[in-house]
C-alpha cells in the first residue's frame, strides 16, 4: 500500500471508529471484559458464536433486520409498543439490546448469569392485553423463541452478507449454540438448525400480521437520528442493509416498495465493500479483550473452529 493510499484508509478507519463509538459509546463502568483470566464465559474461544458475533457491520445490519421481523408478531410487539419509551428513546433502546448481546456473548460466566437474571427480572413486570383481548407477557416461552429466532437469523445473515461465507454447517452450529441464551431466559422448542429456523418461520406466519401499530414502530426505526456524523445517511444505509436481510415473505409482509429494495440492493453493496474497514477500525472491541482474557488473538476468530 503506498503513502496516499494508507493515508486515505486511515482517514477512513478513524471516521468509521469515531461513528460507532458516538453511535454506541463504550461505557466506562460496565462488564469487565478482561476478568478473570481464563474465564471462557458461555461460549469460549472456540465457538462459532464468538466467530459471527465478532463483526461490527453484519450485527448492526442483522440486528435492524431482526426488528422489523419483531415488530410483525403483534404479541411480541406490544411489549414494546405498551412499556417503553422507543418514540423519544430509540437509540437507548438499541445500545441496552447491544449491550445484552455484547455481555452474553462475550463477558465471564458470572457477568452473563447477572444480566439473564436482570432480564429475567423485567420480563415478569411487562404483560397486558391486546386491543382484540388476547393476553401477552415478556416472559412468554413462545415470545421468548421469536424474538431470539429473529435475532439469530439477523446476524447470521448479516456475517454471511456483509462479512464472509458461512457453510451450512457452520450456521447449524450456531443456532444449536446461540440457543442457550434463549432457553436461559425462558424459551422453549428453539431451532438448533437452518432448516429448523426454515420451518419455524413458516409456521409462525399466520400469526404475522402488518398493522397500525407496526407501521408506527417501522415510522419510528426509519425517522431514527443517531448521534454521528451524516446522521440520515448513516441510518438509511444500515436500515436498507438491515432490510436486505428478510426473507422474501417477510419483504412482502413490510410491503416494501421496489425503489426500497432497489436501495437495499445497493446499501449492501456499499456496506459489504466498507466491511473490513470496521474490523480495522474496531481492533480493540469487546470480543478482543474477551480474547486476550482467554490467551487467544482475536485474528482467530477469522476463521471458522472445527466441527465437532
Amino acid at each position: 500500500m503506498n503513502v496516499l493510499s494508507r493515508r486515505v484508509s486511515d482517514a477512513a478507519t478513524a471516521q468509521i471508529r469515531r461513528w460507532v463509538l458516538d453511535a454506541f459509546p463504550r461505557e466506562p463502568a460496565g462488564v469487565d471484559y478482561d476478568a478473570p483470566t481464563g474465564d471462557p464465559g458461555w461460549f469460549g474461544p472456540d465457538s462459532v458464536t464468538w466467530c459471527i458475533h465478532s463483526d461490527f457491520p453484519g450485527m448492526l445490519a442483522g440486528g435492524l433486520c431482526a426488528l422489523m421481523l419483531q415488530l410483525l408478531h403483534p404479541r411480541a410487539l406490544a411489549g414494546v409498543y405498551e412499556h417503553s419509551n422507543f418514540r423519544e428513546d430509540l437509540l437507548g433502546r438499541l445500545r441496552r439490546t447491544t449491550g445484552f448481546v455484547a455481555t452474553t456473548t462475550y463477558a465471564p460466566k458470572a457477568a452473563v448469569e447477572q444480566v439473564i437474571e436482570r432480564v429475567r427480572a423485567i420480563h415478569v413486570r411487562v404483560a397486558g392485553t391486546l386491543p382484540d383481548g388476547r393476553r401477552y407477557a415478556a416472559d412468554d416461552p413462545e415470545l421468548l423463541t421469536w424474538v431470539h429466532v429473529t435475532e439469530a437469523f439477523g446476524f447470521l445473515q448479516g456475517c454471511r452478507r456483509y462479512c464472509r461465507e458461512v457453510p451450512v454447517a457452520i450456521a447449524d452450529r450456531y443456532y444449536e449454540e446461540y440457543r442457550c441464551v434463549a432457553e436461559a431466559l425462558g424459551a422453549r422448542d428453539v431451532p438448533a438448525s437452518e432448516a429448523q429456523v426454515r420451518d419455524y418461520f413458516q409456521a409462525l406466519q399466520p400469526q404475522l400480521r402488518m398493522d397500525a401499530r407496526s407501521r408506527e414502530v417501522l415510522e419510528v426505526l426509519g425517522n431514527a437520528r443517531l448521534p454521528v456524523p451524516l446522521p440520515g445517511m448513516s441510518r438509511d444505509l444500515f436500515l436498507s442493509a438491515g432490510a436486505a436481510l428478510l426473507p422474501d415473505w417477510a419483504t412482502q409482509m413490510l410491503g416494501r416498495s421496489r425503489g426500497q429494495q432497489l436501495q437495499s440492493t445497493v446499501a449492501a453493496r456499499v456496506l459489504r465493500s466498507v466491511a473490513p474497514l470496521f474490523r480495522i477500525a474496531l481492533s480493540d472491541g469487546i470480543c478482543a479483550h474477551a480474547c486476550r482474557r482467554v490467551g487467544r488473538e482475536p485474528a482467530a476468530l477469522m476463521a471458522w473452529p472445527p466441527l465437532r
